[in-house]
């Protein structure tokens, strides 16, 4: 069993005891350290909490938790039902509300779930917030309400709808062009909230030739559910048979978006934020941003336009506090993670699908094409397996210093950038492991800078 308690949440394996899984009574302490801490930050006047979930087997049992807990610190809650995180996102802001939880382990395995907390702004809370959480938890620092002032309970499941609206309204989305270009899509929703809310949203842009795999909400996921293309076998099958143009793939959550090519080759997770990207700029230029651990290709585009790219730390969070700090039209993460101010600060898989249909639209091109206009570098991602007793830091100190001569970047872990490539290494927030990341003009050198550099720990 696993429970990860960080700043960006918690998030665990169900089951087990308790501060060793994600049990009930972890559940239930977090949320009411969450619940206690918005009372006292939120400048929002209201007293109403959004909670939404993705399909998880456990997502009932943890709704019911956390829902009956928020009522009994005294927040009336408003359950959006089977939801994606932006949708919950969005919602925050549309009712009014001080804050929302997303019931979501995001791309873990079916065994996780997660508490992500949200501000009154819908966005997620920042590190000293989120530390806050931590240790009020810890001290159990919290006082539920008395018999008259117990929380209501209210179910909305119009947020769907209104999230799409949200997408249809953009400026930048073109569905009459869509309509006319008379796509043929395929998908892949992991059998999660992307089957209920992605045909919808394509219907809307005049798709009428929608080709569904695994898009059922059970819960019950087919397949890894990170969208990487070791896990995405069956999708890229089904488009190699020929007879459509794209097919998008999310994570449960539906806050990453990775696409196929109509030959069932891999559009890549890194260049979902450049080709929407280059839409933007075209149409809005300004500045970009994305994390230290994305592709260098989106700091190419940027500049193809005479516009300025800034890194921030890896991070959702930290992504948008630095868009905001730059007035950033566009930004994200290489993951699949498109960030477009417009909507709304937070990673949207259906903004990402409605500006690159747009553009594909635009551009009259096959999605192959499209991608063959990109500058080119491959990106190796692997993994260093954390025990209880690694000492993580003195591992980046010792790359940190090996590599002292070269260009390092430290504000998230250790990033040595070299002439023709780079690698990052930093601690996830999300899973018992050090994250190797590392980038260069073919898969051969990218993986023989992350064996060079892991060879030094």
């Amino acid at each position: 069993m696993a429970l990860i308690k960080s700043i960006s949440g918690i998030r665990g394996t169900v089951g087990g005891n308790a501060g060793e899984g994600l049990t009930p009574l972890d559940i239930v302490k977090f949320t009411s350290a969450y619940a206690a801490l918005i009372r006292r930050i939120s400048f929002v006047k209201s007293n109403r909490i959004i909670v939404g979930r993705d399909a998880r087997v456990s997502g009932e049992m943890v709704r019911r938790l956390v829902c009956g807990t928020l009522m009994g610190m005294g927040f009336d809650v408003v359950d959006i039902g089977l939801a994606s995180t932006p949708t919950t996102e969005l919602a925050v802001t549309m009712a009014g509300a001080c804050g929302g939880i997303i019931l979501t382990a995001s791309h873990n395995p079916k065994q996780w779930n997660a508490l992500k907390l949200l501000n009154g702004q819908g966005e997620f809370l920042n590190a000293e917030e989120g530390q806050e959480v931590l240790r009020m938890a810890e001290a159990e620092a919290f006082e539920y309400a008395g018999i008259d002032r117990l929380g209501s309970y209210t179910e909305d499941l119009s947020y769907n709808e209104k999230h799409i609206e949200r997408v249809l309204a953009l400026d930048l989305v073109d569905v009459e062009a869509i309509r006319k270009a008379g796509f043929r899509v395929a998908i892949d929703c992991v059998n999660s909230v992307g089957g209920i809310i992605l045909p919808q949203l394509l219907e809307r842009l005049g798709v009428k030739h929608v080709r569904k795999l695994y898009c059922e909400p059970t819960g019950d996921f087919q397949h890894n559910p990170e969208p990487l293309e070791k896990n995405l076998g069956d999708i890229m099958n089904l488009m190699k048979e020929g007879g459509n143009d794209v097919a998008f793939v999310v994570d449960p959550d539906v806050d990453r978006l990775a696409m196929i090519c109509e030959d069932g080759t891999m559009f890549g997770e890194e260049y979902t934020l450049v080709s929407v990207a280059d839409y933007v700029l075209k149409h809005t230029p300004g500045n970009t941003v994305s994390n230290l651990s994305s592709t260098r290709a989106l700091r190419d585009v940027t500049n193809n336009y005479g516009m300025q790219y800034y890194a921030s730390a890896v991070g959702e969070v930290n992504v948008v506090a630095k868009m905001k700090e730059v007035n950033a039209v566009i930004g994200g993460e290489g993951n699949g993670g498109v960030i477009y101010p417009e909507a709304h600060y937070g990673r949207d898989a259906l903004v990402g699908i409605a500006l690159f249909l747009s553009h594909l639209a635009h551009e009259g091109k096959k999605a192959s094409e499209l991608r063959a206009a990109y500058p080119k570098y491959c990106m190796a991602k692997k993994r260093i397996d954390l025990t209880p007793d690694t000492d993580v830091d003195a591992i980046l100190k010792k790359v940190k210093e090996t590599y002292r001569k070269e260009e390092v970047n430290d504000i998230d872990g250790v990033k040595i950038d070299f002439a023709d490539g780079w690698v990052h290494l930093r601690k996830s927030n999300t899973e018992p492991i050090i994250r190797v990341y590392s980038e260069a003009g073919s898969m051969e050198d990218a993986n023989r800078l992350a064996d060079e550099v892991s060879a030094c720990i």
